[in-house]
């Protein structure tokens, strides 16, 4: 896959997942009657605007690819004396400010389940439970009991329930001795083995010599339950991951940005649409999910502030929680500076 053909299929994914996103915060500022300054896709200086008649924003396109935002009268300290307070962002009901800073998750997730839809009607609905389909000589598991349509249910005592979960555990094994647990009709058994340590594509991998099932099935019926059961799994690892980073289960090296989702994204690219579609969902629901951590700068940490707004009774000082949001971004772009510049590395 060349350059620039990923470059377009990665300008392509961010800016549909950002406009969707930044299109939720949008919809639900006008609706509230929030005077908006900007509608911006990308970042840097304007390379395109637009404005309509009777119509306070301005809708503008940014040289560079990565972000987007939504400008809003109310969300800094100082106000604006050219906007009427009741236009004012902090000026609306709780709710109406719950709804707005929220919305732009909630369109990510939207998004994204109507790309699995869309998925599971076009390519079928894949089998989701971790059934074995067939073991490979030369690894542990080959000398065992275990069997091909045997259901594997837990992998060291945690469940398993889908093959999501499934991947998810055995990576975050990094390679150690596993113990499963699984169905042999109705006979539970259980079997520890370890991996073989083999070189792909010039890195090194733990395998443990078991395939699972990957059969389709088509119709509306499928496609529907695959599309939420699939986005349940997505928002469930997204939960795990978080999880694991925050007590160590996980390193920071497992996180990527920009550099490498590029690179996913030519992978993806190179084997279908499909994957590409897949891709665009996945890292839809990332955003939301990212967006709705109870983090200062993100959407989260907004919504954070209006949960305490609600329990004590009283708006939280506007200046501590701007100050709090400022240290929050300077945190998180230091963060993605490491990741940046990690994946760089890992380039090379």
């Amino acid at each position: 896959m060349s350059f620039i053909i990923t470059l377009l299929y990665f300008v392509i994914i961010i800016g549909i997942i950002i406009f969707i996103h930044e299109l939720g915060h949008f919809i639900f500022a006008k609706r509230a009657g929030i005077h908006i300054y900007e509608f911006a896709l990308g970042m840097g200086p304007r390379i395109f605007v637009y404005k309509r008649k009777n119509d306070e924003t301005i809708y503008s396109l940014r040289a560079f690819p990565i972000g987007g935002f939504v400008s809003m009268a109310g969300e800094e300290v100082q106000d604006d004396d050219s906007v009427p307070v009741e236009k004012r962002l902090y000026s609306q009901s709780w709710w109406n400010r719950f709804v707005t800073i929220s919305a732009g998750a909630v369109f990510n997730f939207i998004l994204a389940w109507i790309i699995l839809l869309f998925i599971g009607l076009v390519n079928g609905a894949p089998t989701n439970k971790p059934i074995i389909s067939d073991l490979k000589e030369g690894y542990e598991i080959y000398e065992t009991d275990i069997q091909a349509g045997d259901v594997i249910t837990h992998i060291d005592g945690v469940r398993v329930g889908s093959l999501d979960r499934f991947t998810l555990e055995i990576y975050m094994r990094n390679g150690n001795e596993i113990t499963l647990e699984y169905l042999s009709g109705d006979e539970p058994g259980e079997i520890t083995i370890s991996p073989n340590e083999e070189t792909i594509d010039g890195e090194t991998a733990y395998v443990y010599g078991l395939f699972l099932e990957s059969e389709f099935e088509k119709g509306i019926i499928p496609a529907i339950q695959f599309s939420f059961t699939k986005f349940y799994n997505l928002i469930e690892q997204m939960f795990l991951v978080v999880g694991n980073l925050v007590t160590g289960g996980m390193s920071m090296d497992s996180l990527s940005g920009p550099v490498g989702i590029f690179s996913v994204v030519g992978d993806s690219a190179s084997t279908g649409i499909i994957s590409v579609l897949f891709l665009l969902a996945l890292i839809s629901i990332n955003i939301g999910f990212i967006n709705l951590l109870p983090l200062p700068a993100l959407d989260g940490g907004r919504l954070w502030f209006l949960i305490v707004e609600k329990i004590k009774g009283s708006p939280v000082n506007p200046k501590v929680e701007n100050t709090v949001h400022t240290i929050g971004l300077v945190l998180l772009l230091s963060l993605m500076v490491y990741i940046t510049l990690k994946d760089i590395l890992n380039l090379f």
